[in-house]
């Protein structure tokens, strides 16, 4: 075989291998194309217990409760219509109260609550943080902290 038939077998043999990449990679992704779910979102297409997502919208008011062993929250997430139940066992972002954005990572359990085992709070674009809004001489925003 010549130089030249060989160089151009091995660069079909090396596209076909980026495109075989690339189809694997596109098929993994397949699920997982939306960032995250909203309570709307579940409530038409529910998702299979034990399947990890990602949960967003607006932490409920009035809807955040600290349980007795300190690191245990349940609250609940609404886009305005639906809502999902959360239960995270951990210490939350600075950022997380009521009336907020955040993004929850988890699974739902059997009993159709969503364990988070990662909460990222949202801010707007008003948002400073404390540091700078006392540089600046605006009012310090207060947060929550857990007890122990």
């Amino acid at each position: 075989m010549k130089a030249k038939h060989q160089r151009l077998t091995l660069a079909l043999l090396a596209l076909a291998a980026l495109i075989g990449a690339g189809l694997l990679a596109a098929s993994a992704l397949r699920d997982q194309a939306a960032y995250f779910y909203s309570p709307a979102d579940l409530q038409k297409n529910p998702v299979a217990a034990g399947k990890h997502i990602r949960l967003g919208g607006m932490v409920e008011d009035k809807s955040i409760e600290r349980q007795p062993d300190g690191v245990t929250i349940d609250f609940v997430v609404t886009d305005g219509g639906a809502k999902t139940p959360v239960r995270f066992r951990g210490f939350p972002p600075d950022l997380f109260k009521e009336n907020s954005g955040v993004v929850a990572e988890g699974a739902f359990d059997p009993g159709g609550v969503f364990v988070a085992d990662t909460i990222l709070a949202k801010h707007d674009e008003r948002y400073m943080p404390p540091e700078l809004a006392r540089k600046d001489g605006q009012v310090e925003h207060k947060t929550e902290t857990l007890e122990r």
